[in-house]
């Protein structure tokens, strides 16, 4: 049980100054009582008092009026921060985190234990301050994030290179040109210049890394699990590509770990679709109780993987629900037995003979695969995989009893290409009997990283390589299909190979986990109510996501346009709003025609005396030794006579050798 609701103070302008002297710009809900209480700290990019403020607020206030501080902070040279941002997760970064937990901690007003939570990257950084083991940091709750920077972030995924990699970049250097507010900044001006002056597209950097070194070591709390000393509480969702780090945990830390998996896209499971929803702000209470307040409430007896297994329904790229049942298992679980089935010469998994397949599909294949994270309903999600099986090779197995999956699938091929490089892709789909076709889950292995240290294939020599797909749980309806799909292009989730790709297929097997049960259902409390906007919406957003076909040229492209609600804080009067536009194109014989181009757009006014604009456009295209990476940064200042005036302007100009991409 949670502790009855209390009234709270809210501090929207506190400043909590670093060793160094930098400031960083924090809001702070306490409730009202005289004795010190445990902290909870939210510590990400995204800027308090705008763009993450409706998320705050349906969070951070519920916790405080059950007992906690709550602080929500802008890292340095994000939102009314100072200083300047460098990169993701650096080890400046991480320093911050530390300073603000021993500050916190200081305060009359905190017991002296404090908690770290956050969604992406407020739970990557989460994780990687307990791996530093700041004294008072006694818990942990992160969602939708990961233990590997390399294996399994936005960047690289079985060291392909993600389309994401450009497209969160090229969002990030948007993200981070938007200036503090100047009712809390006297110096804005001056340091939105510094800002604007300094700040990388960092999608180059992250391209360079094309190997698991010590760039992306560095913040992968999976280099020492042992590191983390704080009970951590794991939050993961089927829709979104971070499913894998809950079991990671789970099976990895030696302190007390327990994880929710369930259908949800990349957001907080109180708000996130597809549904079922959960009390998740209840789920954390507890947890906070448990190890802030040292209350014995069996948060450490919980089952530790409690998971979602979804039934088969239609694939729908904007599901708003998705059937199923919550179970709680542990791993690994009693109640999962491996199945080994041979990729036969005759199509059937199972099947007789040995494969004898070639394996080169067109490069516009993947258009159905969705988004690496997505966020809701905008046809994010993977959609219907009956176009690009048909473009793949296909081994299947009829399920007239249904069949039960939970964890990760462990995929055995034997190849040859005719190229020195390559990559191969998985996708594991629930196919109805009218052809319809659902992702189950999906696995990638660039053919260089198939051995450590990467090397190039030898054309024509076979080699033998096992990857394995993303966890799941999902249960086939008798008389479904399960069916393997194998392809060498997934385009935009990857980036293509710097030529067209044979590889020729002559044996393998993959190991299903086959769950058997009975097993123990669970059930959740119901999400808690969201609270009134703050916010007042002058303007609704709008979004698409278009597929086009030239006829003439054969080129394919994939179009996406979203703009944001205007919103205006009645309270201090600032209105922001943003617009996006993605285009992705590829011809389906050439891997290096495809291109992606991105403009984004983010503005700031209040009333008719203030305005500013920022504008930034990125392209990616490649050639067979590089990926060319192009962008060009505008800010815009609007003064009391409605003038705009153009700030600054700057142009980034990469070429990035492909050594293993």
């Amino acid at each position: 049980m949670t502790a009855t609701a209390q009234p709270i103070t809210d501090t929207d302008d506190l400043f909590i100054p670093l060793p160094c002297g930098t400031r960083l710009a924090a809001r702070l809900w306490h409730p009202q009582r005289p004795d010190p209480v445990p902290a909870v700290l939210e510590f990400i990019p995204y800027r308090k008092r705008d763009a993450t403020l409706a998320r705050d607020e349906a969070i951070h206030p519920w916790m405080a009026a059950r007992g906690y501080a709550c602080l929500r902070v802008d890292l340095r040279g994000a939102g009314d921060s100072e200083g300047l941002y460098d990169d993701e997760y650096s080890a400046q970064e991480l320093r911050d985190a530390c300073d603000v937990i021993a500050w916190i901690a200081a305060q009359d007003w905190c017991s002296g234990t404090v908690g770290m939570m956050g969604k992406s990257w407020g739970g990557f950084n989460a994780l990687q301050t307990a791996a530093l083991a700041p004294p008072a940091l006694k818990a942990v709750v992160t969602v939708c994030s990961s233990t590997d920077r390399f294996a399994d972030d936005i960047h690289f995924k079985g060291g392909c290179l993600l389309g994401a990699n450009f497209d969160w970049g090229s969002l990030m250097l948007s993200y981070a040109a938007r200036p503090a507010d100047p009712l809390l900044r006297p110096d804005w001006r001056a340091d939105w210049l510094r800002r604007l002056e300094t700040l990388p597209h960092a999608a180059a950097l992250w391209a360079g890394h094309q190997t698991r070194d010590a760039y992306w070591r560095h913040g992968s709390v999976c280099e020492d699990y042992a590191a983390i000393r704080a009970p951590v509480l794991t939050i993961g969702g089927w829709a979104d590509n971070y499913m894998n780090t809950p079991a990671h945990l789970v099976e990895n830390l030696s302190v007390p770990a327990k994880a929710i998996l369930g259908p949800w896209v990349h957001q907080y499971p109180h708000q996130a679709v597809p549904a079922p929803r959960i009390g998740f702000l209840a789920e954390m209470c507890r947890w906070w109780d448990r190890w802030l307040k040292d209350i014995p409430n069996g948060a450490e007896d919980l089952p530790p993987y409690r998971v979602f297994m979804q039934d088969s329904a239609p694939p729908d790229a904007c599901a708003a629900e998705m059937p199923g049942r919550w179970l709680a298992e542990s791993l690994p679980s009693p109640r999962v037995t491996p199945l080994t089935l041979s990729l036969g010469g005759d199509g059937r998994l199972g099947g007789e003979g040995a494969p004898d397949a070639t394996i080169a599909t067109p490069q516009h294949l993947g258009a159905m695969a969705g988004e690496y994270f997505p966020m809701g309903l905008g046809g994010e999600m993977a959609g219907d995989q009956a176009g690009d099986d048909a473009l793949s090779v296909c081994f299947e197995m009829d399920c007239p009893d249904g069949l039960a999956l939970m964890g990760r699938a462990d995929l055995t091929l034997t190849l040859s290409a005719d190229q020195p490089f390559g990559f191969i892709v998985a996708r594991l789909c629930d196919v109805a009997p009218d052809g319809r076709s659902r992702r189950i889950a999906h696995g990638m292995l660039n053919l260089h990283h198939r051995a450590d240290p990467p090397a190039p294939l030898q054309p024509g020599q076979p080699v033998t390589v096992r990857f394995a797909l993303d966890q799941m749980a999902h249960r086939l309806a008798p008389g479904h299909c399960l069916r393997l799909a194998l392809s060498n292009s997934y385009w935009p989730f990857l980036t293509p190979s710097p030529a067209p790709v044979r590889l020729r297929l002559s044996g393998g097997q993959i190991t299903l986990p086959a769950h058997a049960g009975p097993a123990l259902d669970w059930a959740f409390p119901p999400p808690e109510p969201a609270p009134e906007p703050t916010q007042e919406t002058l303007a609704p957003g709008q979004e698409s996501r278009v597929l086009h076909h030239d006829l003439i040229s054969g080129e394919r492209a994939l179009e996406i346009t979203r703009e944001s609600p205007r919103l205006r804080h009645p309270d201090h009067g600032l209105e922001h709003e943003s617009r996006q536009h993605t285009r992705w194109r590829i011809h389906p014989d050439d891997p290096l025609s495809c291109r992606a181009d991105v403009v984004w757009e983010q503005r700031f006014a209040r009333g008719e005396g203030w305005a500013v604009r920022t504008h930034v456009e990125a392209s990616q295209t490649l050639s067979p030794g590089h990926i060319h990476l192009r962008a060009r940064l505008e800010a815009f200042e609007t003064g009391p006579e409605g003038q705009e005036t153009r700030v600054l302007a700057r142009n980034f100009q990469a070429d990035v050798p492909r050594r293993h991409v």
